[in-house]
């Protein structure tokens, strides 16, 4: 069953690169008293996470914050390590959050899992974007093709703040 608008994000761990190595970040803590733009990408580098979707969050960061939002949070199906690369390689560092979710755990208890293993990807999360507030989904936008990212884009999700 695929989460919806008005249920609250269950508590789960995602992984976060620090200069220890990763770390745990619970999803509890991360939602909690805050309004935080979540988008979810299916993989790190891959063509339309890093030819669109990203950089629409990378270029709109300033405005959408100055919406009321605290924080904007990327998150993938690969592991701290492979995001860490991606938030340097891209210019995100410092500017987003770039969360790891290496074994589909977040996605599969959002109902957000895709399956992609015909095309070599295994399992991962669609792509989808929302708006959370104290951990309750606000808005809430899934692609209907991996390929595409129109009505999870920052552009959409501006209009909607």
């Amino acid at each position: 069953m695929t989460i919806a608008v008005g249920e609250k994000l269950p508590d789960l761990k995602l992984k976060e690169a620090t200069p220890d190595g990763p770390a745990e970040v619970s999803t509890g803590d991360l939602f909690k008293g805050k309004r935080v733009v979540l988008f979810a990408v299916p993989g790190a580098f891959t063509p339309t996470c890093s030819l669109n979707h990203l950089p629409g969050y990378l270029d709109n960061r300033d405005a959408i914050l100055a919406k009321g939002v605290d924080d904007i949070v990327v998150v993938a199906v690969n592991d701290a390590f492979v995001m860490t690369a991606w938030a340097k390689e891209s210019g995100g560092a410092g500017k987003l959050r770039f969360l790891a979710d290496g074994s589909a755990a977040f996605a599969k208890a959002l109902g957000l899992d895709i399956d992609l293993t015909a095309a070599g990807l295994g399992v991962r999360s669609k792509r989808y974007s929302m708006l959370v507030e104290d951990g309750e989904v606000k808005k809430l936008n899934i692609e209907e093709s991996p390929g595409q990212a129109t009505v999870s884009a920052a552009a959409a999700m501006i209009e909607q703040l």
